[in-house]
């Protein structure tokens, strides 16, 4: 068994709970029929990019896809035909190229055939994120793209580069510099040069959320590279011609996307080609004056039923008179969102399609629930399993026999263990359900949830116990009594509770701006609370936020998430939340006077370390953090209500299980995930998830349905479908 130290569970936002595939139709369809399949319908797919004829025979005379017996007459003829895309079928997101060959009885008819990158051009990478396919050089002998396989050279930044891979010889270079990061590259007609979304002219990423502020960069695929700004502020080049580019930028509280003409010498003021009061994103040109777009007309209310214009759609614009002039998926999919346009060359009738991704709602039938799934990820540490949960904050009972979570409605709390998979709990009507926690005593079949409104922090939220949690339904048992009140984990005996609340900091209800300061407390009692004859300890005191702790597994200290270091003078708020500034501490429950600084995010502590938890043997603490920036331009993924700041990835940091005092200040890291998703919330079994022993990785195999359809009988896409988080009118 190699995962000895078990298994890391986290869960994770943006990603759709249904596959996306990747599609496309001609520029102007006339009908649903027209849009065809592009990928194999396995994992998910996405982000696909054309490939040419030329390169597309470097490609299948590598020594990989010689035995499929393509030659290059069937490329030229246009039989045969090339796409590079990101999947996740290798339990990684990373770059695939699909093989597309037409039946010589049906010329409708195609067959579709993918391999890995890594295996046709072979490398060790190690776990890493890659994205932005596309091809370059005058023979079209250059492979593209943007992965996160090295570490940026300081905390809290990018781990995003752009890197090219020869066709022919497989030999690959890094583009970006060695102190800056890239996004989104994006290739000349000639081949010849790459535009780049950068954040060179500012230094690096500063926790941007959706806007990611980036600037355009310009620079030569062979050296000398002569690497120049063209546009300030600007994201997701595209070509139109060698002097062109289009690109999409915020003005205000919309986007639009621009075009910019450029020489050696010259840049022209960037001209708006897309209208006021809606939403253009992710331009692809077309030629020098025309572009395909993806659009949202009208914004709708999170969770209510959409309309067609509510949906994210390809529309082509004439730059010349700054109008659309073609629809696009509205013909083929008018209820459903589409994602990142590129264009497809047919060669065999020599027209050009448009490719994009969306749902593949295919793959779920008209008033069904939709399916989710446990998901093995690829892991970078050998004897650690890593795997993804659709529901949120998933815990373990500290025997490992049984795994806890909340549907991604927050409404339900879901248990699996050796007789399946259960709802246990179900609230009705505003309150949210969060933050289950098992009791650490494996006698005590309890289970500790938070409700109230869970992200609204001047809110009261109670801490409640479950009993007898694995039996089935149950009623709960309210411990706290008024305040906001979260996070509880228990002493490994479990008799007590630590938690953090408000109790300490009453908010002045006239005041514009409130503090919500929290500290961390412990009942004394874990099953009695605020009530009969419990009693609570004040174990940590301040003006900050002292927030998700847990108790570690010796009992000797408390791990938490703290901005009491935060800086003099920093803001107290950033995009109307909070200012960040988040460290991890230990304290010792029994000397509250002893408390150590393990880790932050940024030099100067900004950022978020937040939702720690130790291994189960105590040597590791697991973290969600904004360590790496963020590794996709945000507007191009689904928008998502509630998470209004991505925390980033998974991380870990290893420290001395015996002596505080040596772990102030860590400066050591890992890297678990690498995602243009949010990973988060990430908790740790002592079991692999391989071990047959332990009854919830059964439920790999196995599916669980959220409380209520979300597949509409209209056949439209419900938010839920495309990765959108919202809480849905409930009608079940």
């Amino acid at each position: 068994m190699g995962e000895k130290r078990g298994s890391i569970a986290f869960f994770t936002t943006y990603r759709p709970p249904v596959a996306l595939d990747i599609y496309s139709c001609p520029l102007r369809p006339k009908s649903p029929s027209e849009e065809l399949k592009m990928t194999d319908g396995k994992s998910y797919n996405y982000d696909g990019h054309y490939i040419p004829p030329a390169a597309l025979k470097f490609i299948i005379n590598r020594p990989e896809l010689i035995p499929e017996g393509i030659k290059d007459a069937d490329v030229e003829s246009g039989n045969v035909s090339g796409m590079v895309f990101v999947s996740e079928r290798d339990d990684l997101e990373t770059l695939q190229i699909a093989i597309q060959t037409k039946s010589s009885s049906h010329t409708d008819t195609v067959s579709t055939k993918v391999f890995s990158v890594e295996d046709v051009y072979p490398r060790s990478d190690g776990v890493r994120m890659e994205d932005s396919p596309c091809i370059a050089g005058v023979k079209q002998d250059t492979l593209v793209y943007i992965s996160t396989k090295e570490p940026a050279p300081r905390r809290r930044q990018p781990w995003t580069a752009v890197y090219k891979t020869n066709l022919k010889t497989g030999k690959t270079d890094r583009l970006t510099p060695s102190l800056q990061a890239d996004l989104s590259p994006s290739v000349s007609p000639s081949g010849k040069r790459i535009a780049v979304a950068s954040y060179q002219r500012k230094a690096g990423w500063a926790g941007e959320i959706q806007d990611l502020q980036t600037s355009i960069f310009v620079m030569n695929v062979e050296k000398p590279f002569n690497r120049r700004l063209v546009v300030e502020n600007g994201g997701w080049p595209t070509w139109g011609s060698e002097g062109v580019l289009f690109f999409h930028r915020k003005v205000d509280k919309f986007w639009a996307v621009f075009r910019v003409e450029f020489t050696d010498t010259f840049v022209s003021e960037p001209t708006r080609i897309t209208p006021d009061k809606s939403n253009a994103v992710t331009p692809v040109a077309i030629d020098a004056t025309t572009v395909a777009v993806a659009t949202i007309r009208k914004l709708a209310d999170f969770g209510i039923g959409r309309k067609k214009e509510h949906y994210r759609h390809i529309v082509v614009f004439d730059s010349v008179i700054k109008k659309p002039i073609m629809n696009v998926t509205q013909v083929t999919k008018p209820l459903a969102d589409h994602f990142n346009p590129f264009v497809i060359m047919d060669v065999g009738t020599n027209t050009k399609r448009i490719g994009y991704h969306r749902v593949n709602t295919d793959l779920i039938k008209v008033g069904e629930n939709i399916e989710r799934q446990f998901c093995k990820i690829k892991s970078p540490v050998p004897d650690i399993g890593l795997f993804r949960l659709s529901g949120a904050f998933p815990t373990f009972s500290s025997d490992g026999k049984k795994v806890a979570f909340v549907d991604n409605e927050f409404k339900s709390v879901w248990i699996a263990d050796s007789t399946g998979l259960k709802m246990v709990f179900e609230t009705e009507g505003p309150n949210r359900i969060f933050s289950p926690v098992w009791n650490q005593n494996p006698g005590k079949d309890i289970l500790y949830v938070c409700m109230g409104p869970s992200f609204a922090a001047d809110k009261p939220v109670d801490i409640a116990l479950i009993p007898n949690a694995s039996e089935g339904r149950q009623h709960v048992q309210q411990l706290t009594d008024g305040f906001n009140n979260a996070f509880p984990s228990t002493n490994p005996e479990g008799t007590k509770l630590v938690f953090r609340s408000t109790r300490d900091h009453p908010e002045d209800p006239e005041a514009k701006v409130k503090d919500g300061f929290k500290n961390l407390y412990i009942m004394e009692d874990a099953e009695e609370g605020d009530f009969g004859e419990g009693r609570i300890t004040r174990l940590t005191e301040g003006d900050w936020v002292d927030t998700h702790c847990q108790w570690s597994p010796s009992g000797e200290w408390i791990l938490f998430s703290s901005s009491r270091d935060k800086p003099t003078g920093a803001p107290r708020k950033d995009n109307d939340l909070d200012a960040g500034f988040f460290a991890l501490y230990l304290v010792s429950p029994k000397h509250p006077d002893v408390i150590v600084r393990v880790f932050g995010s940024g030099d100067d502590l900004s950022g978020h370390v937040n939702h720690p938890f130790f291994s189960p043997d105590g040597r590791t603490i697991v973290v969600t953090a904004d360590l790496a920036g963020v590794s996709v331009d945000p507007i191009s993924l689904p928008l998502v209500e509630q998470s209004g700041r991505a925390y980033g990835d998974i991380f870990s940091v290893e420290i001395d299980k015996d002596d505080i005092k040596k772990n102030e200040n860590v400066k050591e890291f890992k890297r678990i995930t690498h995602s243009r998703y949010e990973n988060a919330l990430a908790s740790w079994t002592m079991f692999s998830s391989d071990d047959p022993n332990s009854a919830w990785n059964l439920q790999f195999k196995g599916e669980y349905a959220p409380s209520c359809p979300y597949a509409p009988p209209n056949g439209a896409e419900s938010w839920h479908m495309s990765g959108h988080i919202c809480i849905a009118q409930r009608k079940c």
